[in-house]
C-alpha cells in the first residue's frame, strides 16, 4: 500500500514539473511578444485563443480530465501572457 508521503511526494515531483514547463512556456511567450511589438501586431489573437482553448478541452476530455478546469487554467495564462505582451509593447515604443 502506498502511503500518504509517497503519494505527496509524487504531487510535489508533479508540481516541480508543472513549474518548469511553465516557465519555459512563458520564455517562449515573451519571445512572441517581442516579435508582436517588433512586427506592430496586436497583443491578443483571439481566433489563436479560440483553437487553443478548443485543442485544450479535447486533451483534457482524452486524458480524463474536465475541460473546465484544464481551460481556466489556460485562460490565466493566456491573460497574463497578453498583458505581457502589452508591457512589451508599450516598452519598445516607449521613447528612452
Amino acid at each position: 500500500m502506498t502511503s500518504l508521503t509517497e503519494y505527496r511526494e509524487s504531487i510535489d515531483n508533479l508540481d516541480a514539473a508543472l513549474i518548469a514547463l511553465l516557465a519555459e512556456r512563458f520564455k517562449i511567450t515573451k519571445k512572441v511578444g517581442l516579435y508582436k511589438a517588433q512586427a506592430s501586431l496586436p497583443e491578443r489573437d483571439l481566433a489563436r485563443e479560440q483553437t487553443q482553448i478548443a485543442k485544450i478541452e479535447a486533451l483534457s476530455r482524452s486524458a480524463g480530465l474536465r475541460p473546465e478546469v484544464a481551460t481556466s487554467v489556460l485562460r490565466v495564462i493566456i491573460d497574463h501572457v497578453v498583458e505581457e505582451h502589452k508591457e512589451l509593447k508599450n516598452g519598445f515604443f516607449r521613447t528612452p
